[in-house]
């Protein structure tokens, strides 16, 4: 008995409390049971406790960097700034989750596994549920299980003192709404790749579904009876191309809004709390903190990249032997490679325009959140919503679309970040459905406290069987025979 005290000590202070170790006892138990070769296990292990050490230290110069900038804005003007990027608001639970929660963010690993479980059991019996589709992006899958810790923590303050009930109610709706946004964007991308079978696995499904909706009702040929001009029939000037650099667009990006910040803020704040010194050139000082987010960013980036390929693989090996009808769920930036390239450029640039003009209204209203635009958002949720848009509804639809979805990341953020707590570390993850969807989730169970729980399990279950019920043969033969598909519909439409 002593021993295996001993033993479960060990394990709870330095596994279950470390998140990097928890992720590598995660990725080793999933290659056990895999049967892997026990080097190939030891690498794997290896390299998802690497990477999460690796994230650690982006994480923690990210927040080094923008500490200071948060204080100045504080100090000088009482306004909280916020980045809207999933990779800051991963941060931003990682920096406040202990302080304000009490709890760990190692417990996020587990909420992961768990809700990846009740993803995998939806998907396994697809004929009751109707979800198609299992989410294999695992990075994304990381950063929403750490919003979605946060947010229900607040929500159902209950939860905090019984892990058990904590870890069932997120693991829940988080594995829910993984199975059933991802099937939402099944009809969008096969119509989108003619079949490439494949589905999207991130932050905006219920967006790019909405998207879809949106152009074809509004900007759709309607059968022949409306001309629609698609953005390929235009000609584009080739700097374009510099916004397809996400390290350049990064740095761009957070050169003009930090810099900006910074210089109103004042070269003596900052001289006073020792971040440079009245020797710096205070425009080179500005210049090259701006460029350490990006590169604070790329180092968290590669870490996210190193743990979550050895954990996605120790997981999908046992998930592709339970699943054989499942499509895989994808990350956005697969279906780049279909569709018209220039409509992810032009969608892109609407985003960013509808997201400045939002973040300008913010300012001028005196908002206490201020947002700041981060790279993520700006460009993988209204690049893929305008390639969907434009595909349906032309260019009308690529340009406006995502422009509506840039205001709605902008303001919805604010609203969300503010309330929650989450703007005063910094960092939202800011993405389409955490702009609209989580924040209803989190508005509805807060206030109906375990009835909204089940309002919200309920609601996300009956969109497939909804979805189904509108087309019972068409719905699993898009998915598993596309040529049949099309015969199908041609033959409805005639």
């Amino acid at each position: 008995m002593f021993i295996l005290r001993a033993i479960w000590e060990f394990f709870a202070t330095y596994i279950l409390q470390k998140a990097p170790y928890m992720v590598g006892f995660l990725t080793l138990l999933g290659y056990c049971l895999m049967g892997k070769k026990w080097y190939d296990t030891l690498a794997g292990t290896l390299k998802a406790i690497i990477g999460m050490l690796i994230l650690n230290v982006g994480s923690g110069g990210l927040t080094s960097t923008f500490r200071p900038i948060l204080a100045g804005l504080k100090d000088r003007f009482n306004l909280t700034a916020c980045v809207i990027d999933p990779y800051y608001g991963q941060n931003a639970v990682t920096a406040g989750v202990e302080e304000v929660f009490g709890k760990g963010f190692s417990q996020v690993m587990t909420l992961l596994l768990i809700a990846f479980i009740v993803n995998i059991l939806l998907v396994r019996f697809n004929k009751i549920t109707k979800c198609r589709t299992l989410f294999t992006t695992g990075h994304v899958q990381v950063q929403q299980a750490a919003t979605a810790y946060w947010l229900i923590l607040f929500a159902l303050p209950a939860l905090r003192n019984n892990d058990v009930q904590l870890m069932v109610v997120m693991a829940v709706i988080l594995g829910a709404y993984w199975a059933v946004g991802s099937n939402l964007t099944v009809k969008p991308m096969q119509e989108l790749s003619e079949g490439a079978g494949f589905a999207i696995a991130h932050q905006q499904m219920f967006g790019i579904r909405l998207g879809y909706f949106l152009a074809d009702k509004l900007f759709g040929d309607r059968g022949g009876k409306r001309k629609v001009k698609k953005v390929g029939e235009l000609e584009m000037p080739g700097f374009f191309s510099i916004f397809n650099e996400n390290m350049v667009c990064t740095a761009i990006l957070m050169t003009v809004f930090f810099g900006t910040i910074m210089a109103i803020i004042g070269k003596p704040f900052f001289v006073e709390h020792g971040s440079t010194t009245e020797a710096e050139n205070f425009v080179f000082y500005c210049f090259n903190t701006s460029l350490n987010f990006a590169v604070y960013l790329a180092i968290l980036q590669l870490g996210v990249r190193t743990f979550v390929t050895e954990l996605t693989a120790s997981f999908q090996g046992i998930a592709d032997k339970l699943l054989p009808s499942s499509i895989p769920g994808v990350d956005c930036a697969v279906c780049f490679g279909f569709g018209d390239s220039n409509a992810v450029t032009f969608g892109f640039l609407a985003g960013l325009v509808g997201q400045i003009i939002a973040i300008l209204i913010l300012i001028f209203a005196g908002s206490p959140t201020i947002i700041i635009c981060g790279f993520v958002p700006v460009f993988f949720d209204n690049a893929t919503i305008g390639l969907v848009a434009n595909e349906k509804g032309g260019l009308k639809a690529c340009l406006i679309i995502p422009f509506i979805s840039g205001l709605i990341q902008v303001f919805g953020a604010a609203l969300i970040a503010g309330w929650v707590g989450l703007a005063n570390y910094g960092g939202y993850l800011g993405m389409f459905d955490w702009d609209t969807v989580w924040p209803g989730f989190t508005w509805i169970m807060y206030h109906l406290g375990y009835i909204g729980v089940a309002i919200v399990v309920v609601v996300l279950l009956a969109i497939p069987q909804i979805e189904y019920m509108m087309d019972k043969k068409g719905y699993f033969l898009i998915t598993e025979d596309y040529d049949a598909y099309v015969e199908y519909k041609a033959g409805k439409t005639k």
